[in-house]
């Protein structure tokens, strides 16, 4: 292990769709430490750090391993921010304070708190094979092509195909469109020098790394959903949480 894989949890102290849903209750542990654990568990990632602006939150991280060696600007802290800012707060940060940059961070959101920490190493795995990639994103298919999807102009839908927009894609069976993919937040690996040459956070040259279906938690049904339906990478952190930090 070195310090080329620094793994980096977003952690913002405000939430509008659920009130404090970083450290919300999930089977006996705030969400975020699932992530924590998960990154901790990865023979790949040097460090866990935490980026927020919560002191509460810096608290619980720091009660389950993680290390918040900043805090992180209310500035880049709301909902209007992006991911680039609160990377490059702590590309900063490396570089003033530490004198060096990791070159890969591993993001982990809370908010996709099922994981298998094997995953998160095949995924650091898979970057260093392709040396040309500027980031890793993990994804899911989705059976709905966006080229049979709507807009709305007024009152009147329009097309969203990517294609001609004026022939009628969206009556075309999906069959005959290319499978698509959306971002699940699994685990998304930024080079830093994609974002310091380029003020870009992907860039032009995403891997691919394909997962089961992931379902973030956007609102409170998300949370009810995860406790009925608990899947084997829950199970891994889970044992791990009961073993070492009892309720």
């Amino acid at each position: 292990m070195n310090n080329k894989f620094v793994a980096l949890i977003p952690a913002r102290g405000g939430s509008k769709g659920v009130p404090g849903k970083n450290i919300r209750n999930l089977s006996g542990h705030p969400m975020i430490s699932y992530s924590i654990i998960a990154s901790k568990l990865s023979k790949k990632i040097s460090e866990t750090i935490v980026s927020t602006d919560s002191k509460e939150i810096a608290k619980i991280a720091k009660a389950y391993g993680a290390s918040v060696p900043f805090m992180r600007p209310s500035a880049i802290a709301k909902d209007n921010s992006t991911d680039i800012e609160f990377v490059l707060h702590a590309i900063n940060w490396f570089k003033i304070k530490r004198k060096f940059i990791p070159e890969y961070w591993v993001i982990l959101r809370p908010t996709t708190p099922l994981r298998n920490p094997k995953l998160i190493n095949e995924s650091v795995e898979k970057i260093l094979k392709y040396k040309d990639s500027t980031s890793l994103v993990s994804v899911h298919e989705i059976p709905e092509t966006p080229a049979k999807m709507f807009g709305l102009n007024g009152n009147y839908l329009h097309g969203l195909s990517p294609f001609d927009p004026r022939k009628e894609y969206y009556t075309l069976p999906r069959q005959q469109f290319p499978p698509t993919f959306s971002g699940n937040g699994y685990v998304d690996i930024v080079r830093t020098s994609t974002i310091i040459n380029n003020n870009m956070f992907y860039g032009d040259k995403i891997l691919s790394f394909r997962t089961e279906e992931v379902n973030e938690i956007d609102v409170l049904n998300d949370i009810k959903r995860l406790e009925q339906n608990l899947g084997i990478e829950k199970n891994v952190i889970k044992k791990h949480l009961e073993k070492n930090y009892p309720i």
